[in-house]
């Protein structure tokens, strides 16, 4: 069964930093693209930041460009999301997304029907 597990949620004041993490389980992901996305309350999912196969092509939305930094370890099958310098408008829940098809070279993807597994999400809130 093919999981994909948030960790690294919680609550920060503004200015503040988090990482989070999404292990992969139930097969190997190092040779998909994968994603962030995030959802506030009464919002639409959003995209966040994007990542190629191997980690050395990443995308990441205007709203979050400069203060988060995606990145991968292939060898623990793990996605990260480094956030920086967060902001209120930064609460929502984050979602990891994986594609089930291989797509080499330096393609990565934004839009939410373009992947195949998700996560549960986890939690950030950020305090005024």
């Amino acid at each position: 069964q093919v999981q994909l597990v948030e960790s690294g949620g919680g609550l920060v004041q503004a200015g503040g930093s988090l990482r989070l993490s999404c292990a992969a389980s139930g097969r190997t992901f190092s040779n998909s693209a994968m994603g962030w996305f995030r959802q506030a309350p009464g919002k639409e999912r959003e995209f966040v930041a994007a990542i190629n196969w191997s980690g050395g092509s990443t995308f990441t939305a205007d709203s979050v460009k400069g203060r988060f930094t995606i990145s991968r370890d292939n060898a623990k099958n793990t996605l990260y999301l480094q956030m920086n310098t967060l902001k209120p408008e930064d609460t929502a829940v984050y979602y990891c997304a994986a594609k089930r098809a291989f797509y080499g070279g330096s393609r990565y993807f934004i839009g939410l029907s373009e992947y195949d597994y998700w996560g549960q999400g986890t939690q950030v809130t950020v305090s005024s």
